[in-house]
């Protein structure tokens, strides 16, 4: 999936590979800080989480700059956003993911499903940055509402499914194991 950087005397000077991770609420926090840890300190890391997150980015161990933006599909009060609410949100977001990449300029995008993770794909996308998507844990039988989309779209690189059943299901994704 990623490779950890060369150790070889050529390499010393040269910059550090620049991750940037997006991170949800919950359980997508727990999935991508887990890879973080695996990955573990020879990334410089940058950190994307949803503007009303208020406790993800205490988990955070491996430091590195963090940015908020306005999540395009919300779960209130026990009721999700509907694609009216959604397509008005998009543009904000798309706009902050298109300036966080820009001013970061990442070596790569990776995340774990969230609905914030559609606008940073689109940027990445755009700006020639790979993206590496990988699904939930938590969807055992069908695509979540973001990876279908970014999956129909073409929006990754790469696309990772954890559990095999289901990349079975979709033959661009690819079957990596569990992260947690």
């Amino acid at each position: 999936m990623l490779e950890k950087p060369s150790t070889e005397s050529s390499s010393e000077h040269a910059p550090r590979p620049r991750v940037l991770v997006v991170l949800g609420a919950g359980g997508h926090t727990r999935q991508m800080l887990r890879l973080v840890d695996l990955l573990g300190s020879d990334y410089d890391y940058i950190y994307v989480l949803p503007d009303y997150d208020q406790i993800s980015a205490n988990k955070i161990r491996i430091p590195g700059p963090v940015y908020r933006i306005k999540q395009p599909r919300e779960k209130k009060h026990g009721r999700t956003d509907g694609p009216l609410q959604v397509m008005m949100k998009m543009p904000g977001a798309l706009k902050t993911a298109w300036d966080i990449l820009g001013r970061e300029r990442p070596d790569l995008v990776i995340g774990a499903g969230p609905s914030l993770q559609i606008p940073i794909a689109i940027a990445a996308k755009l700006r020639g940055v790979p993206h590496i998507f990988i699904e939930t844990a938590s969807k055992i039988e069908f695509l979540s509402f973001t990876a279908r989309i970014i999956y129909r779209l073409r929006l990754y690189d790469r696309f990772y499914e954890q559990w095999e059943s289901l990349a079975e299901m979709y033959p661009r994704a690819r079957y990596a194991g569990r992260l947690l």
